[in-house]
């Protein structure tokens, strides 16, 4: 029998900060995406907790190796980063990022990604959500700092992200404008305030399904399903495109 090739799964890749990194955990939104697009796509996790678009637009062409080239292997990429950079300069300057740094940045991701073979109609942008600051306040205090984000001040990277995406052309999912809509109780997406709760995670499931679901669609079942396997001889059927 002639040699046949590797199997190639493509991929949905989710770069981001700890609200990335978190999203495998049960009911996680990463994870719910991974069991949506099993036997068609690798769903991969590159969320670093922490993380802000600085530190990650250094990184990102590390993460992209040379089995990324192709742009057929890369479905999607998610970029989420925005909850760190908007951090309050004069409480957490470790991970602020100023606002107009932190819009460059996004841009350069789109770069980054192009010119990796990543067409920017496969990128989404995911602002930060909203910040719960009473909450968020209680778990500065057990670490032993102040508080040290505003969910206004959230809000205007949120708003830059967006303007960062029409500018790119890509498109965006604006959780911070979503959450609080209609004046919608946000603090029931949020566990501490920051991170998202069972239902945030939910939520971000079922609003980035949107807007994945048609760069996904046509991606093959990959291997023929188990009842259409040649019994009497399988590698006729698994061994050949």
């Amino acid at each position: 029998m002639s040699k046949c090739r590797a199997v190639v799964w493509p991929k949905v890749i989710l770069f981001g900060d700890s609200i990335t990194q978190f999203s495998f955990q049960p009911n996680g939104w990463g994870a719910e995406i991974a069991n949506k697009l099993a036997r068609k796509c690798d769903v991969v996790n590159r969320g670093l907790s922490g993380y802000n678009s600085r530190w990650a637009k250094i990184l990102l062409p590390r993460l992209l190796g040379p089995q990324d080239s192709t742009e057929s292997h890369i479905a999607a990429v998610t970029i989420f980063f925005g909850a760190n950079d908007a951090a309050l300069k004069d409480k957490n300057p470790q991970q602020h990022v100023p606002l107009q740094e932190y819009s460059e940045n996004l841009k350069e991701f789109t770069k980054i990604l192009g010119s990796a073979g990543v067409s920017t109609d496969k990128v989404i942008f995911i602002t930060p959500p909203p910040i719960h600051e009473s909450a968020w306040e209680k778990e500065c205090i057990i670490k032993g700092c102040a508080l040290n984000r505003a969910n206004s001040v959230t809000g205007q990277y949120a708003q830059a992200c967006v303007e960062a995406g029409s500018q790119c052309g890509v498109d965006v999912l604006d959780l911070w404008t979503l959450m609080q809509k209609e004046g919608k109780d946000f603090t029931e997406y949020l566990c501490d305030g920051l991170h998202l709760s069972q239902k945030g995670n939910q939520f971000v499931s079922e609003q980035l399904w949107r807007l994945l679901e048609r760069r996904v669609k046509d991606l093959p079942f990959i291997l023929p399903y188990w009842a259409d396997v040649d019994a009497a001889s399988p590698e006729i059927s698994l061994l050949c495109d």
